[in-house]
């Protein structure tokens, strides 16, 4: 309650010291507007924007109730979500944040999620993509292909982690059934065939209700994106030019000094301030931190840092899927929760394997590896990451048939 009535005026006060600092600093001001401009228009544009229109036509086609069925043996009992969570895991995971949330928020329109299975689903499906991590990350920030093994090991590893611990969450919310959730999962859809068939009628019957044309259904989908994209530029902007503010009004580097006394408190090195103080407003630019540390941090810190930071995601991608999350009735805290713990897992893990991943043949290995030198390269980014999607939802399948499977040898 005392923060509902404090936040207006702190909020009021805080946009009326940038537009003042706006005012005494125009030029620099405008500079980190362009910048951020140029990052949206050269990366997040080209990378998001057909993955926003695929799954909304993916939605409109039925297909994403098709690997529903086909997919929750795998995610209801390890993850307590229905199985088109295993399609938007597989999609955010490939094309990054805020994919995952945007058909989190999707599902719950269609209210075929409820609000704690949305919270729980929005959690772990909040990643960064693949290509960024291995090629602008691994290649780009600490010019090290093989490094891109550990990074991918601790961020999607840590992401899986927070799913499994977000299976707590909202335990006596759903004991109380959601109404408004029309459409209930089958528990008679068999096995094998039995679910094939059931994954198609699904399908067919989400295509029969949706009732829209394929132009209506790409021109629908072209429009939702080109609103949401454009929201994702604007925020982009705003934190690129928030920051600019706060380095020329010397908050930043108070920032870095007492971020670094707390790192030197904890046995870490002082020089990564800037890299986490960065990272947590804006993802690229506190990785990129992260890899030009000083030379005396030892490269696991920096390692670990820069997990954490592709894990928390920067208030710029907070803010992107709070807006996203308007109106769904899904919470941002336990979001935001999850970000952090997220975090401390990533960094862990990164800490915990680095000796036997990094330190052995393993990451050489992955470096010379075809499908990482693809993934590492930008120039086939939307082709490598639809061959990504195909692998990870034929692994997903096949794992849910497996269970399938042993669940009925067991009730045999």
């Amino acid at each position: 309650m005392i923060m509902k009535r404090i936040g207006g005026p702190l909020l009021a006060f805080g946009l009326a010291g940038c537009m003042v600092l706006m005012l005494l600093h125009p030029g620099s001001s405008l500079t980190a507007a362009l910048r951020g401009l140029s990052i949206w228009w050269d990366v997040l544009f080209p990378s998001l924007f057909p993955f926003f229109v695929i799954s909304e036509m993916m939605l409109g086609f039925g297909v994403v109730h098709l690997f529903g069925t086909l997919l929750d043996p795998l995610m209801r009992p390890l993850f307590r979500i229905p199985g088109s969570g295993g399609f938007v895991a597989a999609m955010g995971y490939v094309s990054g944040y805020p994919v995952g949330a945007k058909l989190t928020a999707k599902l719950r329109e269609q209210n075929l999620i409820t609000r704690v299975e949305g919270e729980r689903l929005v959690a772990f499906t909040t990643s960064s993509d693949p290509i960024f991590l291995l090629g602008a990350v691994s290649v780009g920030f600490f010019h090290d292909a093989s490094l891109g093994l550990i990074l991918a090991i601790s961020h999607y590893g840590g992401g899986l982690l927070v799913g499994l611990l977000m299976s707590l969450h909202g335990r006596r919310a759903a004991a109380t059934p959601d109404l408004s959730v029309t459409v209930p999962v089958q528990p008679h859809t068999g096995q094998g065939i039995g679910r094939i068939r059931a994954a198609l009628s699904a399908m067919a019957e989400a295509r029969r209700r949706d009732g829209r044309s394929l132009g209506e259904i790409m021109k629908d989908a072209i429009q939702s994106s080109l609103k949401l994209i454009i929201v994702v530029g604007g925020l982009v902007v705003f934190f690129s030019v928030l920051m600019e503010l706060l380095s020329r009004a010397g908050i930043m580097s108070s920032l870095f000094t007492l971020v670094g006394a707390l790192l030197s408190l904890i046995g870490f090195s002082p020089e990564l301030a800037q890299a986490l103080v960065g990272g947590f407003f804006e993802v690229t630019l506190g990785v990129r931190s992260a890899g030009e540390a000083a030379s005396a941090v030892p490269l696991h810190f920096k390692i670990a840092a820069a997990a954490f930071i592709l894990s928390w995601g920067g208030l710029s991608v907070h803010a992107q899927v709070a807006s996203i999350l308007n109106g769904t009735g899904l919470r941002y805290l336990p979001f935001m929760i999850a970000r952090l713990v997220h975090g401390v897992l990533a960094a862990s893990l990164a800490l915990l394997l680095w000796q036997p991943v990094a330190g052995g043949r393993l990451a050489a290995a992955w470096s010379h590896w075809p499908p990482a030198a693809t993934l590492s390269n930008a120039g086939s980014s939307l082709g490598a990451s639809l061959v990504l999607l195909g692998l990870l939802l034929s692994v997903a399948l096949l794992l849910a048939l497996v269970l399938s499977l042993l669940r009925l040898h067991r009730k045999s």
